[in-house]
């Protein structure tokens, strides 16, 4: 069964997205050769990242015979299946969130979003409660996804944006994590989540999450803005820019990681508009999100339980942002 929260209603059904900001994903799978992305990419993100004009460029992909075909299209991070409590695993130690003293990004500030949070299995009542996202009425958070091994995706994405967080302050960024280590010990909401984005100004926003499709889809996806203009939600002026930030995370991703693009959504292009996520719908500023992986299926679980593979993901991610902030 599939439960739905927060910022993780079904998608409705789109049009392919057209035009200059669409992307496909060109890269070599082990196993199988899978044409995903061609795109101009920034360099390592040790150097400060390469040419600041970096962009993604379309090409279109297709799979060898031995790629997994999905029986349907499932939602994107949206049928969560509520994982019992796990041991805590050895997270990445998080550092300061003083900017380094020089760096490329110096002056930039970014706030990382880790979906969920460890404790909100434990809070139920407090997550469930309804927040005004613009457009609608969502549930304040949900409790994510987990591996079938019980590798909860509060675990996951509190450990990949400490790996991040680290990787921009060396470059000088100032960064910021819309909760860390069980502070506060449930949520914060997504609209609370938009909003500490937003009071920090920030030059980029990302919400780190894995999905929770059916076994057998897999790959990433990054999930952009649409225009809405309703209650508290405006989008309008964050839209181009956030897609310039997506493209760049999306380029970058599947180089550093080898990932695939979802092959469950988004057209093959790893990139899918939403109106329906507050934590996208309340920000003011340039803001993504990325599912990095399926934790329910097999293949895209064993990448997502490795360190070493969440600190590709991480890399791909930060050279994104990095590429981003310094073409703006």
């Amino acid at each position: 069964m599939s439960y739905v929260g927060p910022d993780f209603d079904p998608p409705q059904p789109r049009r392919p997205r057209r035009g200059p900001l669409t992307v496909a994903l060109a890269a070599l799978v082990p196993g199988a050769l899978l044409g995903w992305l061609v795109y101009d990419t920034v360099g390592g993100s040790g150097g400060g990242g390469g040419s600041d004009g970096a962009t993604v460029r379309a090409a279109t992909s297709a799979a060898s015979s031995g790629a997994a075909t999905p029986s349907s299209a499932a939602p994107s991070d949206d049928a969560k299946q509520p994982g019992s409590p796990s041991p805590t695993p050895t997270l990445a130690r998080p550092t300061s969130s003083a900017p380094a003293a020089s760096g490329p990004l110096r002056g930039k500030v970014v706030v990382i979003d880790p979906g969920h949070n460890p404790g909100n299995f434990q809070h139920t009542a407090e997550i469930n409660r309804k927040v005004n996202i613009g457009t609608n009425w969502k549930e304040c958070d949900t409790t994510g996804t987990s591996t079938n091994a019980g590798y909860t995706e509060a675990q996951f994405t509190l450990d990949v944006s400490h790996r991040l967080k680290a990787l921009l302050e060396r470059q000088g960024a100032t960064v910021k994590l819309t909760h860390d280590n069980g502070s506060p010990s449930w949520g914060p909401c997504v609209d609370g989540r938009a909003r500490i984005g937003n009071d920090a100004h920030a030059d980029a926003a990302i919400s780190i999450h894995a999905d929770g499709s059916a076994a057998g889809n897999r790959g990433f996806h990054v999930i952009l803005p649409g225009a809405v203009h309703s209650g508290a939600a405006d989008t309008r002026p964050i839209v181009a820019s956030s897609a310039s930030l997506g493209e760049r995370v999306a380029g970058n991703f599947v180089r550093v990681t080898g990932e695939p693009a979802s092959n469950y959504i988004g057209d093959g292009t790893g990139l899918v508009t939403r109106k329906d996520l507050g934590g996208l719908n309340l920000s003011t500023v340039p803001k993504v999100f990325i599912e990095c992986g399926n934790m329910r299926d097999s293949k895209d679980a064993a990448l997502l339980t490795s360190g070493a593979w969440r600190q590709k993901a991480a890399q791909g991610i930060s050279e994104g942002i990095v590429s981003f902030l310094r073409s703006s």
